[in-house]
């Protein structure tokens, strides 16, 4: 039987695969998309960015319920119902997973079931069944990771999977990793009655952001109940009928300490997840850490094939492998696309929010670069002292010639929403001025941005 023919496969309908495939779709290319999972979204949308939001929005509202409503003159007496909790978390799952069917539909993209290997350029083998296509998109995405000697049983040692799982509140949660994932669902548990202790490898948390965020994020968590150790590694975890036992020694070298926890969560990072493509076989190029090498059309060492996503160098970000997911679909298709990795924003969704996009001062700083900063508190802001959300800033930095906003970083509330603004700007090589002469409606959260840009040229109103 002859296999069918399409002008574009891609393997993975994550984020930046079925964003891929839709858009090659609306282009006219004959597109179908792979998937091994019952659900089409992938991580993001089964066990990652979405179940995580509808959790960290849940814990949110009991939290606020249980301790903030009191001095607003709401009196209630909260009791949570965790099962009711993750059911809600389902539905949100179920609900966005059946809307990617429903676009495959919507643009004729081909699902096909099953696990994936490039057998030859042009040649996807899926079960028994051969296809083939013009091109080939890799877009399968990432795997968690785990240090040396400790197993994720997923169970007592939990990746973000488990941790999105739990049938019941721990009562005491050790989280390796101070970064993203780590800070947000050990936020999750914290509010719902855990005991949470963070232990980082480096002397502060989130890695690579701004330091001043990095410090302040830190004193915010830490007044919320969240424990830290930094500077620390663990160097066993074992996990027993009672618990896990874990070793913690200083990251610099010394004594060693015991933990015991009743759940430890694994956030140490991602891996990009190539197994069974076949790539090897291909002889596809890959870098030290796994990546896969490609071009700056997303083209792999291999003429046809392509990748995109985790899978490649960049931010593991979901809207970045959506961009670049678009972008190449519109290159299949003759067009031209581009993107800037500088200006892909960044936000971790604890409370308060932290947000950023562009250059940190510790990167303007080594490069070189003369700069101007301007921070305004939410303290100062109308809008915040309503909400009765005043912690944290926002900070532009602008080159000190030109004007051009190089960065921005921020905590407090919605500050994954305030972002953007930020970020047109900067994609339109727009300057603080420019922030500052646009005018912001007032009482918004959004003329901290503005405050912020005037505080660039040492000209802030309120403050």
């Amino acid at each position: 039987m002859a296999s069918e023919k399409f002008d574009v496969i891609v393997i993975g309908a994550g984020p930046g695969g079925y964003v891929c495939a839709i858009r090659c779709a609306q282009l006219g290319l004959k597109t179908a998309c792979v998937e091994k999972r019952k659900t089409l979204g992938g991580t993001c949308l089964n066990v990652g960015c979405i179940p995580s939001k509808a959790l960290l929005s849940s814990s949110e509202k009991f939290e606020e319920a249980g301790h903030h409503f009191d001095a607003i003159g709401i009196e209630t007496n909260p009791k949570l119902n965790l099962a009711k909790m993750m059911a809600f978390k389902e539905d949100v799952v179920d609900a966005n997973t059946k809307g990617i069917e429903f676009l495959f539909k919507k643009n004729k993209v081909t699902r096909i079931e099953g696990a994936a290997e490039i057998v030859a350029p042009g040649k996807v083998k899926v079960g028994k069944d051969e296809y083939e296509a013009e091109s080939i998109v890799i877009a399968t995405g990432s795997d968690v990771i785990s240090l040396p000697g400790i197993e994720i049983d997923e169970k007592r040692i939990v990746s973000s999977t488990g941790a999105l799982a739990l049938t019941e509140v721990p009562k005491t949660m050790v989280v390796i990793g101070g970064g993203v994932i780590g800070l947000e669902l050990g936020t999750v548990w914290r509010r719902l009655g855990a005991q949470v202790s963070v232990v980082e490898f480096l002397d502060q948390i989130l890695p690579g952001m701004d330091g001043e965020i990095r410090k302040e994020s830190e004193k915010i968590f830490k007044k919320q109940g969240i424990d830290f150790k930094t500077a620390s590694k663990v160097t066993s975890a074992k996990s027993g009928a009672k618990g896990v036992e874990l070793t913690i020694e200083p990251a610099a070298g010394g004594k060693a300490e015991t933990m015991s926890a009743d759940i430890v969560l694994m956030a140490v990072g991602r891996k990009p997840y190539c197994q069974g493509l076949g790539l090897d076989k291909l002889g596809v190029e890959m870098t030290e850490r796994g990546q896969i090498k490609t071009d700056e059309f997303f083209e792999t060492s291999i003429e046809g094939i392509y990748a995109i996503g985790d899978v490649i160098t960049g931010p593991m970000l979901a809207h970045k492998a959506e961009d670049e997911g678009v972008i190449l679909a519109e290159m299949l298709a003759g067009q031209s696309g581009h993107i800037d990795y500088n200006l892909i924003p960044g936000v971790i969704y604890t409370w308060p929010e932290v947000a950023n996009v562009g250059k940190t001062e510790e990167q303007l700083k080594e490069a070189g670069v003369k700069y101007n900063v301007g921070k305004f508190p939410f303290m100062a802001n109308g809008r915040a002292r309503a909400m009765g959300m005043t912690e944290g800033f926002v900070k532009i930095l602008a080159c000190a010639e030109t004007d051009r906003v190089l960065g921005a970083h921020m905590i407090g509330p919605n500050v994954g929403d305030l972002i953007q603004e930020v970020v047109s700007v900067m994609e339109f090589q727009g300057t603080a001025e420019d922030i500052a002469r646009t005018c912001h409606a007032h009482p918004t959260l959004t003329e901290v941005v503005k405050e912020a840009a005037l505080a660039v040229h040492k000209r802030p109103i309120h403050i």
